[in-house]
């Protein structure tokens, strides 16, 4: 899939609301070189308002993603609900340098919305991946068993062991109080 296919050509479109709709796999982020999903299954709905100054777009993304779990390194389907908005104006030069504006030059008939479909869906996804079993422990894995198996075993023992003094240091305050009288 090219991103060509992201091109809106304004130019010929009246004012009001125009709907895109795109499906996207893992070949569209092939092209960003993305490379941290399994696989991807999602739907991307963009309005486009065009108004007589300025047009607004709004970016809705709906499906799952394949990833691996931090934890346990086992694929799951994480499910995607994203949306974005972007306000498009004209101006003296093309600037794309605030997330929520985009310039076009006077004169600019099309604009290319895949670089924000990526941003939205990439920067969307939780920094850290748990697998639903992990965190409901309905997940049966070997590394899970391991991590059990390795856990700090009696806690209660080093509870106590911290409320416990060291005998020296209890002479010691006792002299400082057999001073003080």
């Amino acid at each position: 899939m090219e991103l060509k296919a992201y091109i809106i050509s304004f130019v010929g479109l009246k004012q009001g609301k125009h709907q895109f709709q795109y499906e996207i796999d893992n070949t569209f982020f092939e092209n960003f070189g993305f490379e941290e999903f399994n696989s991807a299954q999602l739907n991307i709905e963009a309005t486009l308002d065009k108004k007589s100054t300025l047009m607004e777009l709004h970016l809705e993304a709906s499906g799952s993603v394949n990833v691996n779990c931090d934890v346990t390194n086992e694929p799951f389907d994480l499910p995607v609900e994203l949306q974005m908005d972007l306000i498009i104006k004209f101006g003296q030069e093309f600037n794309d340098e605030n997330e929520e504006l985009l310039i076009l030059p006077h004169g600019a008939y099309e604009f290319n919305i895949s670089q924000y479909v990526y941003e939205m869906l990439v920067l969307g996804i939780p920094l850290k991946l748990v697998h639903p079993g992990v965190e409901d422990g309905s997940l049966d894995s070997d590394l899970l068993d391991k991590l059990e198996e390795l856990k700090p075993k009696n806690l209660d023992n080093i509870e106590d062991n911290k409320k416990s003094t060291d005998p020296i240091w209890d002479a010691l305050k006792k002299l400082k109080t057999d001073n003080n009288k």
